[in-house]
C-alpha cells in the first residue's frame, strides 16, 4: 500500500508564491533516499525559497492502510494508455533557426541606457545592494492581484468575459455517476491532499482551485476511471495548474515523489498528454478564486473578511453536491457575503450589486449552503483547508466562529 501524503494576506496576498528558480535533480536524489513519512524534506527546495520544515507532518489520513477508508488508492497498475510519448530533448537556441546576438549589441544597449538620465536612475536602483527597507519588503505582485483586476478601464470587461467563460468550463454536476469505481468520499480525499501538496510546495491558491477545476472537468468527459487511477488524475491536473499559474511550477521528479513514487514519471507524462486532449487545451477557467480577488478589489475588505471569504471559497472546492450546480461567481458572491456577514453583519455591497448585477435573493441560495459547510468544517474529518487558514498568515480565519444563524432564515 501506498502513503497518499504528500494568497490571501494579513498583511497582503500573493499568489506566485514559488519564484526562485529550480535546482539540480542530483541533490533530490540523494535526499529523497532519506526516511520519510510525508512529501519528504528536499534539499533542493532550500535552494529555491519554497522549502518547509524540517519536522512537518501531514495530518493523520496521509498514510494509507488496508483497514482505513481510504483503501481505495491503492498501487496501479500499469499505464493503459495508447499514447507514445517521446523523451523531451532540450533545443539549444542557435540550433532554432533565431539569429544569435553578438555582445556587442547589448554593450551599446546598455551605454545608450545609462546615457538616459531616468534609466540610470533605475538601473543604480535597481542594482544598489542597499536598497530602501520598504522596497525590500514590498511583494511580488500576483497576475490576480487588486492592482490589476482593479483598472477602471477594463474591470466590466474582464468580469463580463469571466461571467461568459465560466459557463463554458463547468464541471458536470453528476459526474461520478460515470464513474463506478469512485465515490464522493474518494474525491474529498484527493482534494484534501492536492490543499496540503500545494500549501508543502508553497504553491498559490488560483493554482488549487484550477487544479480542482482541471480534475472536475476531466471525470466530466470521460467514464469508468478506475479507483487506482484517481490519484494519478489529480497530480496530473495539479501539475498541469502549477504549469499554467505558476511562475516556477515543481519539475516532474517532485511531482512522482509526491505519491511515493506510485507512479512512474512516464506515466504522469503520458496522463498529462491524455488530460490535455480531453480538455481540449482548454486551460484558461474562471475559478471562484479569481472572482472573488475581483470582488474585493472592486469594493475592498478588512485582512480578516478577505481571508476568511478565500477560506470558505476553498472549503466549497471539497464537495460536489451542492457547489457544482453554482457557477464561480456565485459561489465567490456567497463566499463574500457569509464573511462579511460573520465579521462585520454587513453582507452585500451596493458597489457589487451594480458591478456584477447580482441581487441577494440570488446570493443566499448558494450562502446557505456555504454557511452549513463553514458550520461544520471543524467537525469535518479531513482538516487540510482548516489546517491551512489556522496560520498566522491567513490571520487564524478558521478559528472565527461561524454565526449560528443567518437572519433571513
Amino acid at each position: 500500500m501506498m502513503n497518499f501524503s504528500t494568497n490571501a494576506r494579513c498583511g497582503s496576498h500573493t499568489s506566485k508564491e514559488n519564484i526562485s528558480p529550480p535546482s539540480k535533480i542530483d541533490a533530490l536524489q540523494v535526499q529523497r533516499a532519506k526516511q520519510r513519512t510525508v512529501l519528504g524534506v528536499l534539499s533542493e527546495n532550500d535552494q529555491r525559497g519554497r522549502s518547509f520544515s524540517q519536522g512537518s507532518q501531514f495530518s493523520k489520513h496521509s498514510s494509507i492502510s488496508d483497514s482505513s477508508q481510504l483503501t481505495f488508492l491503492g498501487r496501479p497498475s500499469s499505464s493503459n494508455f495508447d499514447v507514445y510519448v517521446e523523451e523531451a530533448c532540450e533545443v539549444v537556441l542557435a540550433e532554432s533557426g533565431q539569429e544569435v546576438v553578438s555582445d556587442s549589441y547589448y554593450l551599446d544597449a546598455e551605454t545608450a541606457a545609462l546615457q538616459n538620465p531616468d534609466l540610470r536612475f533605475l538601473l543604480e536602483l535597481s542594482s544598489s545592494p542597499c536598497q530602501d527597507a520598504s522596497m525590500q519588503s514590498e511583494p511580488d505582485k500576483s497576475l490576480m492581484s487588486e492592482e490589476v483586476l482593479c483598472v477602471s478601464e477594463y474591470a466590466e470587461d474582464i468580469h463580463l468575459h469571466l461571467r461568459e467563460s465560466e459557463l463554458r468550463s463547468r464541471p458536470r454536476p453528476g459526474y461520478l455517476d460515470r464513474h463506478p469505481e469512485i465515490t464522493n468520499g474518494m474525491r474529498v480525499i484527493l482534494v484534501d491532499w492536492l490543499v496540503e501538496v500545494v500549501q508543502e510546495y508553497k504553491l498559490g491558491s488560483e493554482t488549487l482551485h484550477l487544479a480542482v477545476n482541471y480534475l472536475d472537468r476531466f471525470l466530466s468527459c470521460t467514464a469508468y476511471v478506475k479507483r487506482g487511477k484517481l490519484q494519478l488524475v489529480g497530480t496530473a491536473a495539479l501539475m498541469i495548474a502549477a504549469k499554467y499559474e505558476e511562475i516556477f511550477p515543481p519539475e516532474l521528479n517532485e511531482f512522482v515523489y509526491t505519491t511515493d513514487s506510485t507512479y512512474t514519471k512516464r506515466q504522469l507524462v503520458q496522463m498529462e498528454h491524455v488530460f490535455l486532449k480531453t480538455l481540449a487545451f482548454k486551460m484558461a477557467a474562471p475559478t471562484t478564486n479569481q472572482f472573488l480577488r475581483l470582488f474585493m478589489s472592486i469594493h475592498s475588505v478588512g485582512a480578516n473578511t478577505e481571508n476568511l471569504a478565500l477560506y470558505i471559497a476553498e472549503l466549497s472546492l471539497l464537495e460536489i453536491d451542492p457547489f457544482l450546480q453554482y457557477t464561480p461567481s456565485i459561489v465567490a458572491a456567497g463566499a463574500y457575503c457569509l464573511a462579511t456577514y460573520t465579521v462585520n453583519k454587513s453582507f452585500w455591497p451596493d458597489s457589487l450589486h451594480v458591478f456584477t448585477g447580482y441581487t441577494m435573493a440570488e446570493i443566499v441560495p448558494c450562502m446557505t449552503d456555504l454557511h452549513k459547510l463553514y458550520l461544520n468544517a471543524e467537525n469535518h474529518p479531513l482538516q487540510a483547508i482548516r489546517e491551512k487558514y489556522k496560520t498566522s498568515k491567513y490571520c487564524r480565519v478558521s478559528l472565527i466562529t461561524a454565526p449560528a444563524v443567518l437572519p433571513f432564515l
